[in-house]
């Protein structure tokens, strides 16, 4: 069983930082795409930053310089650095886990079969 469970979310002001966890157990294929997403108040899903197993990554432009994606392998750990955070960046943080298929993890024609519940970022102006 596939299980994702993500924290080190809060509340923050403008210009701070947090560091988002996915602790991620039961995932046993070797190629993947692990990504991070988030749902804002009355806002669609987003793709927020991803990560091939070869350490290949992509970004929505709207992080670019601010958010760095990682993982630990002996962990089994995806990590969300956050600087300079936004109050635009207040969201429902999501990270999911598949198979990587060959395109950029933040394609938006990729569906993800592995999620996590979720942890909530809000930053204040």
């Amino acid at each position: 069983q596939v299980q994702l469970v993500e924290s080190g979310g809060g509340s923050v002001q403008a210009g701070g930082s947090l560091r988002l966890s996915c602790a991620i157990s039961g995932y046993r294929s070797s190629t993947y795409c692990m990504a991070w997403f988030r749902q804002g108040p009355r806002k669609e899903r987003e793709g927020v930053a991803g990560i091939v197993n070869d350490g290949t990554t992509d970004y929505a432009e709207s992080v670019k310089g601010r958010f760095t994606v990682s993982k630990d392998n002996a962990k089994n750990t995806l990590y969300l650095q956050m600087n300079s955070l936004k109050p635009e960046d207040t969201a429902t943080y999501y990270c999911g886990v598949d198979r990587y298929r060959g395109y950029a993890c933040l394609s938006p024609w990729l569906a993800y079969s592995y999620w996590g519940q979720g942890t909530q970022v809000t930053v204040s102006s």
